[in-house]
Formats: structure tokens, sequence, C-alpha cells
């Protein structure tokens, strides 16, 4: 009841107080017992509800719509203060990313007993991600994925990148786009909550050519979607091949391995690598091999066996190729059967890399003070082949001036 209302009503109920005092004489009693019942009745309704506890008061707010906001996350040595920030939406799901690599630090999600836990691997401080960090959750570029001998040619001349993958270049470099700092803008639009990152990238950093500009928007939705749009442009002509590198575990605040996770891709094709986990050019088909996810498969069910290409990643770690390469549709799920969440990946990309977390070894200790061993998360990085720049037959990374490089993909949460 508003103040307007409550006010008005409580002259009212003075009046007939004060009327009462009159016709008390008259001895009526059952029309005085009439006026009593009346006026209890008046009382009743404007008596003020009980106020809700903070907590309560604190949950509706942050539940009923989409919400995005920012905090200080520390510095890095130079003394760049960097910045958290965290959106969710109306389902209870919360996202933090920091502008620090882009990197998603967390995506919390609920079971399908409510419960609500995260689902990504990565740390607890900004200090670890600056230290130690294997790619968790950052934005990758200028080129993801592998990139042979560290060096490519465009329009004759040959450039040369940094080798920091054994003999290759792997990821953008010695610091890619998953160690520098973007800057961070947000705002709520009808869509859900939004993260806008932008950086640019200088002519020759880390070898690659032209000045790029480049912007990475994270949106999360009132459906439960992660939404990430990328976005470039450049002054000279260049490669580029963006994605994300979440470790996802459905498990929840990694209670386990990623072994039982059911993993389904819609790729009838896939690209054998070599020993440093270059494609040798061949698109292979996954009809009877342990690569063949056109229907759902747990992960673990047949990742030792004796196949070359899985001794050589030592899992899976390869590039799956889409059967519709440019259609925004599902073309990847995990399912996690106990939590029972389960995720689909959309993307307009034409290839995932699917890794099975095959190099965690266990020297990195996570959040919940989790020791990050084989196989404890796994990637679906949605992107162009590797080593494009120097495979004609694949798909070009080319991006020239004048033209706009957008890639988008969604990464969709529910449970079943």
């Amino acid at each position: 009841m508003d103040k307007s209302y409550h006010d008005s009503t409580f002259k009212i109920e003075s009046a007939k107080q004060t009327n009462l005092q009159y016709l008390s004489p008259m001895k009526n009693s059952r029309f005085s017992l009439l006026m009593v019942i009346t006026l209890a009745i008046l009382f009743t309704a404007c008596k003020p509800k009980p106020q809700e506890s903070n907590d309560t008061l604190t949950d509706s707010a942050s539940t009923s719509e989409a919400t995005i906001t920012r905090a200080d996350y520390g510095k890095l040595e130079d003394g760049t203060e960097i910045s958290l920030y965290t959106l969710s939406n109306a389902s209870g799901t919360v996202v933090t990313i920091t502008n620090y690599g882009g990197i998603i630090v967390s995506i919390k999600t609920k079971d399908k007993n409510g419960n609500l836990e995260d689902i990504v691997l990565g740390f607890d401080s900004l200090s670890n991600y600056v230290k130690n960090n294997p790619f968790f959750g950052a934005i990758v570029g200028r080129y993801g994925n592998r990139i042979a001998k560290g060096k490519f040619k465009l329009d004759d001349q040959t450039y040369n990148l940094a080798v920091n993958n054994n003999e290759n270049h792997l990821h953008g470099g010695l610091k890619g786009f998953d160690k520098v700092v973007w800057a961070g803008d947000n705002y709520n639009t009808p869509d859900g909550a939004v993260l806008n990152l932008t950086y640019t990238s200088k002519d020759l950093e880390e070898g690659y050519p032209g000045n790029l500009q480049a912007e990475v928007t994270y949106t999360l939705t009132k459906d439960n979607e992660l939404k990430i749009d990328y976005k470039a442009t450049t002054d000279k002509k260049t490669v580029i091949n963006l994605t994300n590198h979440s470790y996802f575990n459905l498990s929840g605040n990694t209670k386990t391995d990623i072994l039982n996770h059911m993993v389904s891709i819609a790729a009838s094709k896939f690209l054998p690598v070599d020993k440093g986990l270059i494609p040798t050019g061949e698109l292979k088909d996954v009809k009877g091999t342990p690569f063949d996810f056109t229907t759902p498969h747990i992960v673990g069910e047949r990742i030792n066996d004796k196949d070359q290409q899985l001794q050589i990643g030592g899992g899976y770690d390869h590039c799956w190729v889409f059967d519709e390469a440019d259609k925004l549709s599902p073309k990847a799920t995990v399912y996690d059967s106990t939590s029972g969440r389960f995720m689909e990946v959309f993307t307009s990309e034409p290839a995932v890399q699917f890794y099975s977390g095959n190099f965690l070894n266990g020297t990195v200790t996570g959040k919940f003070g989790t020791l990050y061993t084989k196989r404890f998360g796994l990637c679906l990085e949605t992107e162009h082949y590797p080593d494009s720049p120097n495979q004609p037959s694949f798909p070009t990374t080319v991006l020239n001036p004048g033209d706009i490089y957008t890639s988008q993909t969604i990464y969709k949460f529910s449970v079943k």
C-alpha cells in the first residue's frame, strides 16, 4: 500500500473514531458493534507489512533483471589497474570477466537441483592469471591455435612470429591477446548485460602485420546464453583467427574430471595432425574412428584407444570441420548426467578445436583448491583451421584493409 493512500485512510479512520463519541449516547449496541468491526478491518488493511530481510531484498534485486557491475581486481607490476566485471541474469546465472586478457574468470550456472556452481577452470586471483595461466578463459589472438614453424607469407613477404610451442607458434605468441589489457565498457540492453572490450594491436606486434583494431563483446542473455561477438579491422593485409579458450567442467566447482562428460560435434570430418600438432592438410572422415562425435559419446569412452592420432595428441586435441560451416546453429553439445548441466555451442566459425585437457599435469592449483590434473577440463575453441596461412586449401584467414572481420559464438546453458 503506498504512503498517499495510507495517509488518506488514516484521516478517514480518525474521523470515524470521533463520530463514535457522539453516537455512544444512543446506546445502540448493534450499531456500535458494527462500527467496531469496520474499524478493525480498516486498521488491519492498512497495517504495514513486515519488512523483508536485507538478504531477501538483495537477492530479488539481483535476479529481477540483467545486471552488470565493475569492481577493482588488482594491479599489474607496472601499476595498471585491472577490472573485474560481473554479469548476471534473472535465471541466476552469473559470469565474471576481467579486462586482463578478456578472461572469463567464472561461469556460475544451476544444476538440476538448483545449486549454483562454477563450470570453468581458473584462478582465485589476478596474480595467478599473470604468472601461470594456460589460457584459462582467455581471448586468444591474433591467431588462435598453431602456425607451423612460426612463419607465414603474405604477398611474397615472409612474416616471422614467436616460436612458443616447440618449433611452432601458438595462440598469438609470447604476449598474445590473452596477456594484454583491454579497454572495457559495460552496459545493459534489452538482450542482456553487455561487456564490450577493445584493443589496438600495433603493426608487427608479435610479428603480425598491420595495426589491428580488435573488439570482443560478451553478452549474458535472459535465455542463459553467453554470446561472444568478435570484430576487427586492419590498415594492412594480415591474418586473424580469434577464439575463446575457456576450459569447461560441468560437474560444478570441479568435483571430478571431464571423462564422463558426453560430447557431440556436428562434424563428419576432422584434421589429422603431425607430431607437432600441425594439420597434415587432409580432411579425414570421422566414421569408424574415435573422432566420431556425430552422435553423443562419453569423452573417456575411446580416449585411450590405440589410435595414432589420439596418441599424437595425448587424447583429443584436434580440429573438427563442421558440416554446416556458414550457419549459426548448434555445432556441439556437452552434457554431465550427474549435475544435469547441458551446454550447447552455436558458432559462425567453420570448425572447432576440441581439447580434452591433456597437458594439465597437476602443477597448477586453481579455484576451490583444485589441483588441475590431466583431463580436468575440456575446451571447445570455435575457429578457422590451424595453420591456415600456410595451407592454401584451407578457408582463408586473411583480413584486408577496408574489410571487417566478424565472428560469433554462443554458449547456451540449461539442465536436463
